[in-house]
């Protein structure tokens, strides 16, 4: 087991490391300031994707990128250092054109999309022209089973309705946004299994009959870019499906391995910056006489936070060697696994690090309370962890126990 960067990633590690500190990290207040207005800040974005294009540092997330689209071409063990790396910077990820949904649906339109979808909707994501979101869960259903979903898409004529409310429709209020993915059934299902009656389908946001109800918040914080509610009463062509009809949980899948990894490592950069933030603090507090660092149990903290964010981080690489090696399918297990760690990960990093801040830590004049947020967010985000712990425990319940 080999477990050093390979030359490639530790060259662009650099390169990003270097970007990040010199270009994103000064933009970072005038980012944040125009966000709490509600003004999603376009401008700091769109300069600095320009320059992170220039140095090579764009779709850095997408193995089967083809030599005539632009970006660099990586693996997913290669991308994982580099994921952690954007992370630090919450917002940063659209920089290098690496955020979600938007890497997802590009891998969906990667997979599947036809010459005209690819070049109406790929291509001009691929570019940053455009951005886009992904519409699954709904308010109405436990989407965490998605043969729940109740939103139909039916074939009329030339054209397919789609009809019904989805929410966390992350991206929807982004000033760029032109469409939604969107995930659906059939309102037929005779004679269809259960995951063949479910579709996905392209809806540009200009159709008439898409509504933004509202946008959600999360734990009361409002991202500038939206994670919003949508009713769709719409008519679309034919020619939007993705796939074929009943291809929706097999596209789906294949969307969220890669995405599960993104998250996973871009979580583990958040808790880098956190245990340095501690750790900072704990030197420089005093408290009764001594610093913070002095007592065990701070220690305690920092060395248990030290310990746990190797271990995540390991098992995060290998999931992406695995995925790599053998494919989404193969890392299934692995990346289920990873997900559930990683989301305990941040909340526990993070609830230590508030607790050296004291007050200051619940305060916008630290990350620390947003990145806690997240955290707690992330254990839903892409499927609730026991969803994830559900798939784990299933395979080791499949697998052969030995006779006595």
């Amino acid at each position: 087991m080999d477990f050093d960067y390979s030359a490639r990633t530790l060259e662009l590690s650099g390169r990003l490391g270097a970007f990040m500190r010199e270009e994103v990290a000064p933009r970072d207040a005038e980012w944040r300031a125009l966000a709490q207005k509600g003004t999603f800040p376009l401008a700091v974005v769109d300069d600095l994707k320009r320059r992170a294009r220039a140095l090579g540092l764009w779709n850095l997330f997408l193995p089967s990128l083809r030599e005539d689209q632009p970006g660099t071409r990586l693996t997913n063990l290669e991308y994982a250092p580099l994921a952690e790396i954007t992370g630090r910077v919450p917002w940063s990820p659209e920089v290098f054109n690496c955020n979600s949904p938007d890497s997802g649906n590009m891998e969906i339109l990667q997979l599947c999309a036809t010459p005209e979808q690819r070049e109406r909707w790929l291509n001009p994501l691929l570019g940053g022209a455009i951005r886009s979101c992904f519409s699954m869960t709904e308010p109405a259903t436990a989407s965490s089973d998605p043969t729940n979903l109740e939103t139909t898409i039916a074939r009329d004529g030339d054209s397919y309705r789609v009809r019904g409310r989805k929410w966390f429709s992350t991206g929807a209020r982004h000033p760029n946004c032109r469409f939604s993915i969107v995930m659906g059934r059939s309102p037929s299902d005779e004679g269809r299994e259960t995951h063949k009656r479910y579709s996905i389908i392209v809806v540009p946001f200009e159709t008439q009959g898409l509504t933004i109800v509202r946008d959600v918040s999360i734990m009361n914080h409002h991202s500038p870019e939206g994670h919003c509610e949508i009713d769709f009463d719409v008519r679309v062509p034919a020619a939007n499906i993705l796939g074929q009809e009943g291809d929706g949980f097999t596209i789906a899948q294949a969307r969220l391995g890669p995405g599960r990894i993104h998250h996973c490592m871009r979580t583990i950069g958040q808790c880098e910056l956190a245990l340095e933030m501690m750790v900072a603090r704990a030197k420089t507090r005093i408290a009764f006489g001594s610093a913070l660092a002095e007592y065990a149990n701070i220690q305690d903290w920092i060395a248990q936070s030290r310990i746990e964010i190797d271990q995540a981080r390991l098992l995060v690489l290998r999931a992406a060697w695995l995925m790599d090696k053998a494919g989404n399918k193969a890392a299934r297990v692995d990346v289920s696994a990873i997900k559930v760690v990683a989301g305990r990960l941040q909340t526990r990093v993070l609830d230590r690090a508030i607790q050296v801040f004291g007050a200051a830590g619940l305060t916008e004049d630290t990350p620390l309370a947003y990145l806690w947020t997240w955290g707690r967010a992330l254990r839903f985000i892409d499927g609730p962890d026991e969803v994830h712990l559900r798939t784990v425990a299933r395979a080791e319940l499949k697998k052969s126990v030995p006779s006595h």
